[in-house]
């Protein structure tokens, strides 16, 4: 994880599981400073985030794996 411009929150990472506003997703890649984007369920196509800073972290791929979710 990086610290977004603020430094009050960090950017996500691949695997993470984000929310923006009423969409959760899990962030597939990060190219060129985009943040790539699918739905939770898995399939799909991929979306680049449109601000990645407002993206708020739900749990990390390391949260997930613990919790057996992965």
């Amino acid at each position: 994880m990086t610290e977004n411009e603020t430094g009050n929150e960090p950017l996500p990472s691949v695997g993470d599981e984000v929310v923006d506003g009423l969409t959760r997703a899990v962030v597939t890649d990060v190219r060129g400073g985009v943040v790539w984007l699918r739905h939770r369920t898995g399939g799909g196509t991929e979306w680049p985030a449109e601000d990645p800073k407002r993206l708020r972290i739900r749990r990390t791929r390391t949260e997930m794996i613990a919790a057996g979710d992965l």
